[in-house]
């Protein structure tokens, strides 16, 4: 076996670090000749050490060539498989995460030294920094457990990193009342912006998503029957471009709705479509029901700058767009609806075969889960 002394070069600042070449042997795949590198030591023992472990490996035939060598090398070939198992929105979201937190701390990690000691360290200035730590630890230690599905080590060291318990802190209710919600709605009324009203009515009375309300088009408005098919939603995707992507349980569902809510889209439409004669546009069945002044998408964003403007003005209890989808949800447990008819209307997946069972059976449900709301609300 051709060995190979220990190097010392220089850093930049000047600093000495220790380095060394070793004949690792033949490469299977290319019939050649096979070394690799180490570098970085800051001493000239941890080199000898490292360089004298490898050679026991390589003797013993345990040595396994390192493709990949830091944690940004590894991660380079994880998100490109994880991209195809999660959706366009939340691979986003996990770009983001990586490149504002876990990369810049761990990106240039050598593998082999990233121990439970380590990560420990980061796990704790992300607890003090960032709310949703637990979920940066959980992305890194996906990354990890890559290289064990390869081969390159054998166990997680976050799996041995202490977290804190879970505090139930004690936070303000992300929902209306009966008499709050009839409250807001009541001033949406009052803009006489009958969009933003329509928009806040159709929430508050079906518990739709905020994303799937700005999907739906006027093909999915059955006037006849009264009733919302929902079958799409939108997100952010590359660039921060808004995109359709399926329901967040990937299924149709379809929402009925009472007169009332149907009369005031009913108004909107022909008022929308009045707007967009103007501009040129023919309203179709294809025809977003909320749509920006361009007649696209509505970014996310905006409902909460509608609600606020509101709330603030009026000094209402302040919740989030998606807390009129929690007042739907509170209101008809309030109303006695069964919970079949509420997962049903909320497009909740059901988690038992009971539920799974009766969901079948689902017109007198949907009609009746309506009829307890609206006798309840009253508005």
């Amino acid at each position: 076996m051709k060995e190979t002394t220990i190097k010392p070069y220089k850093l930049k600042n000047g600093d000495t670090r220790y380095m060394f070449k070793i004949y690792v042997g033949i490469d299977p795949l290319t019939g050649r000749q096979h070394s690799t590198t180490r570098r970085g030591f800051k001493k000239k023992r941890e080199a000898e050490l490292t360089y004298n472990r490898l050679k026991l490996e390589i003797y013993n035939g345990t040595y396994k060539k390192l493709q990949y060598e830091t944690f940004q090398d590894l991660y380079n070939e994880w998100i490109v498989h994880y991209e195809k198992t999660v959706e366009e929105s939340t691979f986003i979201k996990t770009l983001g995460i990586f490149k504002n937190h876990i990369l810049p701390d761990m990106g240039s990690y050598r593998i082999e030294k990233i121990n439970a000691t380590v990560c420990q360290k980061h796990v704790d200035d992300w607890i003090k920094k960032l709310k949703g730590f637990r979920v940066v630890k959980s992305y890194a230690a996906k990354v990890i457990d890559f290289a064990i599905m390869r081969g390159y080590i054998i166990s997680n060291p976050f799996s041995l990193v202490y977290m804190p318990k879970k505090r139930s802190l004690k936070k303000g209710k992300n929902y209306y009342t009966r008499e709050q919600l009839i409250e807001c709605l009541n001033a949406f009324k009052n803009t006489s912006n009958l969009k933003i009203y329509a928009f806040f009515r159709l929430l508050g009375f079906s518990g739709v998503r905020k994303g799937e309300a700005l999907a739906l088009t006027w093909g999915d408005i059955d006037f006849n029957k009264n009733s919302v098919n929902i079958t799409n939603a939108i997100s952010y995707g590359k660039y921060s471009n808004l995109y359709l992507k399926s329901t967040k349980t990937r299924d149709h569902r379809e929402v009925m709705m009472d007169q009332k809510t149907m009369h005031i889209l009913k108004l909107w439409k022909n008022e929308q479509a009045q707007k967009l004669k103007l501009l040129g546009f023919d309203i179709e069945g294809s025809q977003l029901v909320f749509n920006n002044t361009k007649n696209t998408f509505i970014n996310p964003s905006t409902t909460r700058k509608w609600l606020l403007k509101i709330q603030n003005k009026y000094n209402l209890k302040h919740i989030t767009t998606h807390g009129f989808r929690h007042t739907h949800a509170t209101l008809l447990v309030e109303a006695g609806a069964n919970l079949v008819g509420i997962q049903q209307r909320l497009g909740h997946s059901g988690n038992n075969t009971t539920t799974n069972t009766y969901t079948h059976h689902t017109e007198n449900i949907k009609i009746e889960t309506l009829k307890k709301y609206v006798d309840y609300i009253k508005y």
